[in-house]
């Protein structure tokens, strides 16, 4: 059964975006998860992948496979990518295959450069942030991005932007396709953590092979 998520379809450039909200259970699950792997420093040296990712952060560290199921947020990713593809393509899948799950604790001075991911489907949401990303030094300047998760693709034209800033809230969840590129932004004024999770996922082959 397909649970009842907040699902919002977002295209603002050429591939779409799909917009849910972690459900509140989910998310304090996640979280007590993550705070209890921080606490054990030897869960957390098994479980550390940040040397093969490229953000220059404090600590990145993938979910076990008994965590992602029982949790719910395996069915989680699975029924929201489903409804996303048939809401933008009116196919329905019948593989979803989780291929990784992690997470992203950045703090102050931290960021992830530049970057796209592997296999179909990728994502990218907000488990916990700090109170304040702090703001530009010089006070006339508008539009502070710190802390921002941005997408890109293509090139700025007339009619059409190649940048989308997300302004991150606790659960809203983005979905994506893989090869779509994305940034985030370092902050300042805190000593707060900036909690994110990601994944990278397989969907049926015929859906996403359009030249197949």
């Amino acid at each position: 059964m397909i649970m009842n998520y907040n699902y919002g379809l977002i295209r603002i450039f050429g591939p779409s975006i799909f917009k849910v909200k972690i459900p509140e259970n989910l998310l304090n699950h996640l979280n007590k998860f993550i705070d209890n792997t921080i606490e054990d420093k030897e869960q957390s040296k098994n479980l550390d992948v940040g040397k093969g990712l490229v953000g220059d952060v404090k600590q990145e560290f993938r979910l076990d496979k008994k965590t992602v199921e029982e949790s719910g947020w395996l069915k989680f990713l699975g029924d929201s990518v489903a409804q996303w593809i048939y809401k933008d393509t009116g196919k329905k899948i019948s593989e979803f295959k989780l291929i990784e799950t992690w997470v992203v604790r950045q703090f102050e001075n931290e960021y992830n450069p530049v970057h796209w991911h592997s296999g179909h489907i990728s994502g990218a949401g907000f488990l916990k942030l700090p109170e304040t990303f702090g703001k530009h030094f010089q006070d006339n300047k508008k539009d502070y991005r710190g802390g921002n998760l941005e997408l890109i693709h293509g090139n700025r034209m007339f009619l059409s932007q190649c940048r989308f800033p997300i302004e991150p809230k606790v659960g809203d969840f983005y979905f994506f396709p893989h090869y779509l590129m994305h940034t985030v932004y370092p902050f300042k004024g805190t000593k707060e953590e900036r909690r994110s999770i990601s994944f990278n996922g397989l969907i049926d082959n015929k859906i996403f092979n359009i030249f197949g």
